[in-house]
């Protein structure tokens, strides 16, 4: 039997089809033997449905069934029959019905799985992987890469319907690492020479608008050589769209029409239009530039009612020119001794080196920290901040960015700790209006915070050799439940400003050239003003799905360690490999 002859797929039967004939290929999940009926669920892509082989009527395929095991590869033909009404399963949709075989075929066997290939299963994560294939037939996970077709299928369908041109760019480009490291890839006809691959086809998508392909966009993989985590890998998908002539709000408003429709299609509720925030209201307001906005809890600087106090955590700080910002935690959070640990333990990575506590109890200030600043200004604080009865403040005094990173995360941790997100419907944000510029203490230069392609504010152009840390980029970000699934800007399409904008990062006229002379050339023969964005398909398709890591919608994924542990790979290359593209292993001493 063959894909010809397959009548159904395994899910799509009920009683519509009482008394056909059909034909279905698929694996079997489970054997019962009951003496002289043997049931079987067979398993295909679209679900599942019972078989059985009766021994008196069928007795030839009743004996090819008594060999079946799980995971066995068949093709049946039978007649589907209604089930007695004791014997149906209400938690199936095919139920209400079961296919009397009369022909079976095994096209291959199996040996017994390393882990039972069922939804709930406990599997360790690393077993999943090396088995992936076997975790991909899982119906929970086999449905998962399915909705990531429909994603898929669904952005191709909209944008071309909105008039944009699938092209697809270049995987083997040059190297021009400004950001994450590149994957490298060496040339064999050019010996020392190197390919990079493409971390995205920032460069090409801008081409394209030189080239007058005045709406481009393309579902592309892209690769970054960077640390990875639960929403990260070192190669993933994004929808890439770039236009000609936009403003800011043009490219918004198309990006929400995606998003809008994609939201739809998937059942996934969210507010139309997006609302908008700075980014420096943003980390103002809570101390990072992707906040999830599911639940309140504003950061708020208390330096300018602390400065005369005499504590010596605040003078220090304040003397050093830090600030002292806070949050106000709810009474549902209650900061016992052990749950000060945690909250010490959460900021230590970003550098703070505590947090300071001052809770409200049958309307006063208590905690460790009011004998040292009164109870009048705890007070104050504490109104300040609005904190409730039996509410805390917590509060940090460390450098700006120290204070926000760990506010943030302080915050986070009340909003999952209280399921405050739970209750709360999808968020979504812009944010934009990002700085262009910040200084890199390890590179001693200033670095792009997008890339070094993002226009600038037309008005902030006089501030770019003297004053760089105040020029805003024409840079925009889109924010759900706290996750940044795509990020944009308008584009540079000047060569004298592109120039300038190569030198403010230090680059000299050599490096540009070197690095960037096909730009500039192109940017000489007319270029649109252009922009646009990129949205991170994998984790969309995460949020949307409700899955807790990328690594659950992508067919074939890395370890956060970035190992394939199916293929075994990185691996070691043969000799002779290396020994053509003129390569040699140094290895480390030790």
């Amino acid at each position: 039997m063959n894909s010809e002859e397959r009548t159904h797929y395994c899910g799509e039967l009920n009683r519509q089809n009482l008394n056909e004939e059909v034909c279905l290929l698929g694996w079997v999940r489970r054997k019962r033997d009951l003496g002289s009926l043997i049931f079987v669920d067979l398993r295909d892509r679209k679900g599942i449905v019972q078989l059985v082989f009766s021994q008196e009527r069928n007795p030839e395929e009743y004996a090819l069934a008594k060999k079946l095991r799980s995971e066995f590869v068949i093709g049946v033909k039978g007649r589907v029959l209604s089930r007695g009404e004791k014997d149906r399963n209400p938690y199936l949709p095919t139920g209400e019905i079961e296919v009397l075989v009369h022909k079976i075929e095994i096209s291959s066997e199996s040996d017994t799985p390393p882990f039972p290939v069922e939804d709930d299963a406990i599997i360790n994560e690393e077993l999943k992987l090396e088995y992936r294939y076997l975790d991909l037939r899982r119906p929970l996970q086999n449905k998962r890469i399915q909705e990531r077709h429909k994603l898929l299928q669904l952005v191709r369908n909209h944008l071309s319907e909105e008039g944009f041109i699938e092209i697809e760019t270049p995987f083997l480009t040059r190297s021009t690492p400004e950001g994450a490291r590149d994957f490298l890839v060496p040339s064999r006809l050019r010996a020392g020479e190197f390919y990079a691959l493409p971390q995205s086809p920032q460069l090409f998508k801008q081409l394209c608008m030189v080239a007058g392909f005045d709406k481009y966009f393309q579902i592309v993989r892209c690769f970054r050589d960077e640390d990875l985590r639960a929403d990260r890998q070192p190669e993933f998908t994004q929808i890439d769209i770039e236009m000609s002539f936009p403003t800011e709000e043009i490219i918004m408003k198309m990006a929400e029409r995606l998003l809008e429709k994609i939201f739809k299609e998937f059942s996934f509720e969210a507010t139309f239009p997006v609302p908008k925030i700075s980014y420096r209201e943003a980390m103002e307001k809570y101390g990072t530039d992707k906040p999830d906005l599911r639940f309140g809890i504003e950061i708020k600087t208390i330096s300018e009612i602390v400065k005369d106090c005499s504590f010596g955590v605040f003078r220090s700080a304040l003397e050093k020119g830090e600030v002292i910002r806070a949050i106000a935690a709810p009474s549902q959070f209650t900061v016992s001794r052990k749950e000060h640990s945690n909250l010490e333990e959460i900021v230590k990575p970003f550098g703070a080196k505590g947090v300071i506590v001052i809770s409200r109890v049958d309307g006063k200030p208590s905690g460790s920290p009011v004998k040292h600043i009164g109870e009048g200004l705890a007070d104050k604080i504490l109104n300040f901040l609005e904190v409730e009865e039996r509410g805390s403040a917590l509060i940090i005094a460390a450098p700006y960015s120290i204070a926000c990173a760990s506010l943030s995360s302080l915050r986070l941790y009340i909003g999952r700790k209280l399921k405050l997100c739970e209750t709360s419907k999808n968020s979504l944000l812009w944010v934009h209006r990002f700085p262009a510029f910040e200084w890199s203490m390890e590179e001693s230069r200033w670095v792009s915070c997008h890339h070094p392609f993002t226009m600038i504010r037309e008005e902030d152009i006089p501030l770019l050799e003297k004053k760089p840390e105040e020029v805003e980029a024409l840079a925009y970000d889109i924010v759900l439940n706290g996750f940044e699934i795509g990020g944009g800007s308008i584009r540079i399409h000047r060569e004298n400003l592109q120039r300038k904008i190569f030198k403010v990062l230090g680059f000299t006229e050599e490096e540009a050239i070197q690095k960037f002379g096909f730009l500039l050339k192109a940017f000489k023969y007319g270029t649109p003003p252009h922009g646009g964005i990129a949205f991170g398909l994998d984790r969309l398709a995460m949020i949307l799905m409700g899955c807790e890591s990328i690594r659950d919608v992508i067919p074939f994924p890395k370890t956060t360690s970035g190992l394939c542990l199916m293929t075994s790979s990185p691996s070691e290359v043969d000799p002779g490999q290396l020994k053509e593209l003129k390569l040699k292993i140094e290895k480390e001493r030790n």
